[in-house]
């Protein structure tokens, strides 16, 4: 399991940076540049308006190909046999793979439309939302119709509470959130993939101790399709992600927690990601209680960062040190499940 697990993370790796020397000239030539939103601080405009976008498909295409490599090679040891347990594995790490994928998909529409149009709005927020409905409908109805209606909330070493069907409505909300929160924490360069790189690590980890090889599969290959990305992403960053990519890690980052059933330890672990969208949620409530005043400099948070003077690459090695130790807390709490 080791050599596969080195495998398939440095296959993502290699495929993902490879697939920049092609991917970002050609974003170029086609003029898929990013158009720096308004809400941002005003040097991005100066510094990063043009750069080429849509590059999470390197990680994307990466991430896939690697966990096929994966599944294939984890075919022998009996992932892909008849076993009732190894299939409905095999179904959840499909259901997990392709939700992302469709996450990514959303996000890619929303691009193109924006560098078509040469503006800052592609899909409309109404649009985007059914769109992501219809992705969670379909991974959990993939997931029950593999024979995983499993419906309890586990707490550590407290117990667990089966939500019957408002299970499926609370985690579908829980879904929609958190992907949308990762889409939040690409603002400056490098923070989306170095906080989901770490957030990966630790789901390969909490799938490896519950013995889901398939899951630890999928968390080692988005991991290593974040770090190929990095290597083009770092500041100053020759390409972004775009929407392509923060949506499809979202789906990464939500759709393992919730595959595993370890919400609770899904929540610790991504408490960077909920964060940073909270801030704009409390920001713009405040915004309107108080009729224009701010809590925050900017949200997302990490711009208020920015703005007290923090460099992006103190502002990404502080949120990735963050989500370590949250992470951290979450492996302790395996085995209180």
């Amino acid at each position: 399991m080791l050599l596969t697990i080195i495998a398939v993370s440095a296959a993502a790796v290699i495929v993902s940076a490879v697939l920049g020397f092609a991917l970002i000239p050609w974003l170029r030539k086609l003029k898929f540049g990013q158009t720096i939103l308004d809400i941002g601080p005003i040097w991005h405009k100066k510094d990063k308006q043009g750069t080429p976008t849509m590059g999470g498909m390197m990680f994307i295409i990466g991430t896939v190909a690697a966990v096929t490599a994966g599944l294939i090679l984890l075919g022998t040891n009996g992932l892909l046999g008849a076993d009732t347990l190894a299939h409905k594995e095999l179904m959840s790490v499909i259901s997990v793979t392709a939700g992302a994928f469709f996450f990514g998909f959303i996000g890619f529409l929303d691009d193109f439309i924006k560098v078509k149009k040469k503006q800052n709005e592609g899909l409309t927020p109404m649009q985007k939302i059914v769109l992501q409905v219809l992705v969670i409908a379909a991974f959990f109805t993939v997931r029950v119709l593999s024979g995983d209606t499993d419906t309890a909330i586990k707490f550590p070493f407290i117990g667990s509470l089966d939500l019957w069907y408002f299970y499926y409505i609370i985690l579908g909300l829980g879904i929609l959130y958190i992907v949308n929160a990762v889409n939040l924490t690409d603002g400056i360069d490098g923070l989306c993939s170095s906080v989901t790189f770490v957030y990966c690590i630790v789901f390969a980890i909490i799938s490896a101790m519950l013995g889901f090889n398939g899951h630890t599969i999928v968390a080692v290959a988005a991991a290593g399709g974040c770090l190929g990305f990095l290597i083009w992403n770092w500041h100053p960053a020759k390409v972004f992600m775009g929407d392509t990519g923060s949506m499809f890690l979202g789906g990464i980052v939500a759709m393992l927690g919730v595959s595993l059933h370890v919400e609770v330890l899904m929540v610790i672990a991504a408490a960077v990601y909920i964060w940073e969208a909270l801030t704009v949620l409390i920001q713009m409530t405040y915004f309107k209680i108080t009729h224009g005043k701010r809590l925050f400099k900017m949200t997302p948070i990490h711009h208020s960062f920015e703005l007290r003077g923090w460099k992006e690459e103190k502002i990404v090695t502080v949120f990735s040190s963050i989500g370590a130790v949250c992470g951290a807390a979450a492996i302790l709490l395996v085995n209180g499940l």
